[in-house]
């Protein structure tokens, strides 16, 4: 499978502006969309996305061509479903070994 690792990460938080705020005021990062649904936010290197919700840890974004094919062999090698949203489409992983991945195409 090509896969390619992206430059962005996201992260869930009960007050994603409250995240938001931290992220700009003690690490420099740039507000680049204020959707309370997911807030984005740049940094030199990376782009960091907040959405609301319980925190999962940092998940990491991995684009490949086949979500689905993705997922069957993921689940297929110990990995499990976290979170599956078909209609963005992007489905998220934990690896045997505790990362979080966003599978999307």
């Amino acid at each position: 499978m090509a896969n390619s690792f992206g430059t962005d990460i996201l992260i869930q938080a009960p007050d994603p502006i409250a995240a938001a705020s931290f992220y700009v005021r003690q690490l420099g990062f740039t507000v680049t969309d204020e959707n309370p649904g997911m807030i984005g936010l740049h940094g030199k290197n990376i782009n960091l996305f907040i959405e609301p919700g319980p925190p999962l840890g940092p998940v990491l974004e991995v684009t490949g061509p086949n979500l689905e094919e993705a997922k069957r062999r993921l689940v297929e090698c110990g990995c499990e479903v976290v979170k599956d949203e078909p209609q963005f489409p992007r489905i998220y992983i934990r690896d045997p070994y505790g990362l979080i991945y966003n599978i999307t195409t």
